[in-house]
C-alpha cells in the first residue's frame, strides 16, 4: 500500500445526480470535476447505475488519476459510493440494518472503516428521504433514530473517530428534530451547519438554493479535523459554468470537501 507522505489529506461528499440517467456528456463533467476537486476520499450519492462508478473510474484514469471504489448494491439501485485514491484504505462494508425502514424504494447507510495515513475513522454515508412536508420529515425522522441509535452504540464501544456525511435532505434550523434523532445521544458535531451557514450545496430551479447536504464529526476525541477547513467547493466555477448550467449538464448538488491530518492518531 502507499505509504502517504504529507500531513493532510482531504475527504469529499458529492451527491452526482444519478436519479436520472446520467449521459456520456455528464459522466465526463463528473469526471473533470472529481479530477479537479483531487480529494483522497470521496463519498458519492446517488451512484446509478452500479456500473457507472467504474465509468468514472475511467474517466479519471485517462486524466492520470488513479481511484479505487467500493460500494454495497442499494435494493433501488439508487447507490452510495466510495472513491478513493491509492493508499487509503476501505474495509468492512456493511449497511446499517433497517435504515431504510423496510422500504427498498429508500437507501440504507453505508458503514466503511477507513484509513487515510494515520487517520483512521468509521464512516457513516447517507442519502436520507427527500422532501420539505411534514410526512416527508417524519419518515426522515424515523431513519435518523436509526443511524443515531448506530451512533451511540458504536461510541459505547470504542474511541474510533466518526465522520457522518452525505445527502442529509435536512435544512438547518428547519429540520430540527432530524438532526437531534440523527446526533445520536448528542454525539456528532455539525460542522456543515456551523460553518456553512450562509452556502448552499443544492441547486433548484429560478435560482433557488438550500443547505441540503451535511457533514459530522464525532464530538469528542476527533482531534485531526482541521477546524474551518471544510468548504463548498464551487465546481461550477471551475468547470466555467453558471449554476443553472451546472444543474443542468453535471449535477444539482455542490461537494463538501474538509481537511484531515493524516500524521498521527488521537483514538
Amino acid at each position: 500500500m502507499t505509504e502517504f507522505k504529507h500531513m493532510t489529506a482531504r475527504v469529499a461528499v458529492w451527491n452526482i445526480a444519478g436519479f436520472l440517467q446520467i449521459s456520456d456528456a455528464r459522466a465526463a463533467n463528473q469526471v473533470e470535476g472529481l479530477a479537479i476537486l483531487d480529494a483522497e476520499f470521496v463519498t458519492l450519492v446517488e451512484v446509478k447505475p452500479f456500473s457507472h462508478m467504474q465509468r468514472l473510474i475511467d474517466g479519471l484514469e485517462a486524466r492520470g488519476c488513479t481511484y479505487r471504489s467500493a460500494m454495497l448494491q442499494q435494493a433501488s439501485d439508487l447507490n452510495i459510493g466510495l472513491l478513493f485514491k491509492d493508499g487509503v484504505d476501505v474495509q468492512n462494508l456493511r449497511f446499517i440494518p433497517g435504515s431504510d425502514l423496510g422500504d427498498p424504494d429508500r437507501r440504507k447507510a453505508l458503514v466503511a472503516d477507513v484509513r487515510i495515513g494515520r487517520f483512521d475513522f468509521t464512516l457513516i454515508a447517507v442519502h436520507l428521504k427527500s422532501g420539505r412536508g411534514g410526512p416527508e420529515q417524519r419518515i426522515r425522522d424515523e431513519q435518523c433514530k436509526v443511524i443515531g441509535a448506530f451512533i451511540t452504540d458504536l461510541r459505547r464501544q470504542s474511541r474510533e473517530d466518526i465522520l457522518l456525511m452525505g445527502d442529509f435532505n435536512m435544512i438547518p434550523g428547519e429540520d430540527v428534530s432530524n438532526f437531534h434523532h440523527l446526533g445520536g445521544d448528542d454525539l456528532m458535531n455539525f460542522v456543515s451547519s456551523w460553518d456553512l451557514q450562509d452556502r448552499f450545496s443544492h441547486i433548484l430551479p429560478a435560482g433557488r438554493a438550500n443547505l441540503l447536504d451535511g457533514f459530522a464529526i464525532s464530538r469528542t476525541f476527533s482531534t485531526e479535523y482541521i477546524r474551518g477547513s471544510l468548504r463548498l467547493f464551487p465546481m461550477h466555477w471551475t468547470l466555467d459554468m453558471g449554476r443553472e448550467r451546472f444543474r443542468e449538464s453535471v449535477s444539482d448538488h455542490l461537494p463538501f470537501v474538509a481537511s484531515f491530518r493524516i500524521d498521527r492518531s488521537r483514538d
